[in-house]
């Protein structure tokens, strides 16, 4: 069987780089090299494009050849500039590994678009919905689905802090794991808030706080019924669920407990897993995308969030509740990038 050359971008300039790194490590601990022929670029923190053996430690240091994903689709896909000479590579699909901005709204698959090489994951429309947690709303919303209530404060827009009901969540509205996200429980404490998501993105959103456990769905491929993964719940002992911001997050977290299968009724877990395949289906998601959701003491679901370049780290939640469900991450790798180069993932 003749190998897949399959480019696998991470690295980047978002907040999210260090995970991307890492995410980019298990993909390479994981793919299948009876397969697949890996191209690794790795992306620096300034914005370089470096074309890597692997991501392990030292990839962004030294004089290795830079590599770019052309956007001429007549190029060959990737253009490798070494000792003064560009050479091509002719690529067969595009794994991005890429998290936040730039990776998951839109940015890269606008680029992929250009270039013509099949890559995997959600689309320009998608991703960009998805990124912004106010459209995501929205959307949802018009479908049916359950969302926290929320005001959006733009660039420079002022909000009267004593017409809130507390507590609030203020976060940026288009960035991902936590990063800028507060939890307000008084109106003094709302400016400092703002000014916090501020430094993420210019567009801020203050939601309520919906009352309930936190649980995520992991879900996987095309068309109207895609596959779930097992049902998670994150078990806190105070705050709020801060994925990623933890010191050391592959000894575990200060406040949090990953518990897969959720310890939730079988009821409520079917209900997460519809719910999850509704969002998924609503907002366009192809490929794979982990939905984030509150589960109430009703017993109601109330949409969180929609990662549509989930983490996929030794302690990321995707891998670990497809994992759960009997799908490694080598046959999540096999899947979706079967689902790029069949042409289903871009219908």
């Amino acid at each position: 069987m003749t190998e897949v050359k399959l480019g696998i971008v991470f690295g980047g300039r978002s907040e999210e780089h260090d995970v991307s790194v890492k995410s980019a490590r298990e993909v390479a601990k994981h793919i299948d090299p009876a397969r697949y022929e890996p191209f690794f670029i790795g992306i620096t923190r300034s914005g370089a494009w470096k074309l890597c053996a692997d991501p392990g430690p030292g990839w962004d240091q030294g004089e290795g050849p830079g590599a770019v994903l052309s956007p001429d689709g007549t190029a060959g896909g990737l253009l490798v500039l070494e000792r003064g000479r560009y050479g091509t590579v002719a690529l067969d699909a595009v794994l991005p590994v890429l998290h936040g901005t730039h990776g998951e709204d839109g940015a890269i698959q606008g680029l992929l678009e250009l270039s013509g090489i099949p890559y995997a994951g959600c689309d320009i429309q998608s991703s960009a919905l998805c990124m912004d947690k106010s459209l995501t709303y929205l959307v949802a919303r018009s479908a049916g689905i359950a969302t926290p209530e929320f005001r959006v404060v733009t660039a420079g827009e002022s909000v009267d802090a004593d017409r809130l009901g507390y507590p609030v969540f203020v976060k940026p509205a288009r960035s991902g794991s936590s990063f800028g996200v507060s939890k307000v429980t008084r109106a003094d404490e709302l400016p400092a808030a703002v000014e916090t998501a501020r430094r993420y993105d210019s567009k801020v959103l203050i939601e309520e706080a919906v009352v309930g456990g936190e649980v995520g769905c992991a879900v996987l491929g095309n068309g109207p019924e895609p596959i779930t993964g097992e049902v998670d719940r994150m078990a806190l002992s105070h705050g709020f669920f801060r994925i990623h911001q933890e010191e050391d997050p592959e000894s575990g977290s200060e406040n949090s407990t990953p518990l897969v299968p959720a310890d939730i009724p079988a009821a409520s877990r079917d209900l997460v897993r519809e719910t999850a395949k509704r969002v998924y289906r609503a907002l366009g998601c192809r490929g794979l995308a982990r939905v984030d959701m509150f589960l109430t003491d009703e017993g109601t679901v109330v949409l969180n969030e929609v990662n549509t370049l989930p983490g996929l780290t030794s302690y990321s939640r995707y891998p670990r509740m497809m994992e759960a469900a009997g799908i490694p991450l080598s046959a999540v790798i096999d899947r979706v990038v079967s689902l790029a180069l069949s042409g289903e993932a871009r219908a």
